[in-house]
């Protein structure tokens, strides 16, 4: 396609965010051109196509800018139809898609709150999070009620695929990080087999940072991240 030379993705090689947006790019073949970008000093195309939240990933088509992870994927689909397609084609289960999707967000955010916290107050935030994947290991076999497939036979992964490797495919990094292993085959395996399956993804492997430069730069975003909480 004509459109695939003009395609430019802003993003950050330590964000779920970007990742999922390359990784969907990759899978459905669409050749693109890679702009890493300095999130504490921001370039002004970033601050130029993203003025509302300023941050990462931008894709850029055709010299227009589309922001925020989760619309970009619904725009690659739409955009370039072939197969693979991202969503299911019927609509009640392009609705499940999104809506685990969205369960799965909130995910971030109670990790990045890891590495802020000690004690009692991490054991207490691992709590929650375990709650809510308990819910999800039960709730997502109505998308795989026979087992998660092998996606390097003719299932590609999708949309709800993507979205979760991008928050879960490099949990072991945060698991050791903080001490605490989250995500056990014993109480997850649905949800363990899920991740193995996907990192076996030729397309995985390239997107997917090394665990040694992820360890690095999360003891420094825990560095930032005290700068920035609240003196007592």
């Amino acid at each position: 396609m004509g459109e695939e030379s003009s395609v430019k993705l802003h993003g950050m090689w330590a964000s779920p965010f970007a990742m999922r947006v390359n990784f969907a790019l990759k899978i459905k073949g669409i050749e693109h051109k890679y702009i890493e970008e300095d999130l504490f000093n921001k370039s002004e195309l970033l601050l130029q196509y993203n003025p509302v939240y300023k941050k990462v990933p931008i894709l850029v088509h055709n010299g227009l800018p589309i922001v925020e992870s989760l619309v970009i994927l619904e725009y690659i689909d739409e955009t370039w139809t072939d197969s693979p397609h991202l969503l299911p084609k019927d609509s009640y289960q392009r609705a499940k898609h999104r809506f685990w999707a969205a369960y799965f967000e909130p995910v971030f955010d109670m990790m990045r709150k890891f590495l802020m916290i000690q004690g009692e107050a991490l054991e207490i935030a691992v709590t929650e999070l375990l709650e809510k994947l308990d819910v999800a290991e039960d709730g997502i076999k109505e998308i795989y009620p026979n087992g998660v497939p092998s996606f390097l036979q003719d299932v590609k992964p999708g949309y709800l695929d993507i979205v979760f490797y991008s928050i879960f495919g490099t949990l072991e990094v945060v698991e050791e990080f903080i001490g605490i292993k989250i995500i056990t085959q014993e109480r997850y395996p649905l949800l363990v087999s899920w991740i193995n399956s996907l990192k076996q993804v030729p397309q995985v492997q390239e997107v997917t940072p090394p665990k040694p430069k992820m360890l690095g730069f999360l003891q420094f975003l825990r560095q930032e991240l005290k700068k920035l909480a609240p003196k007592t």
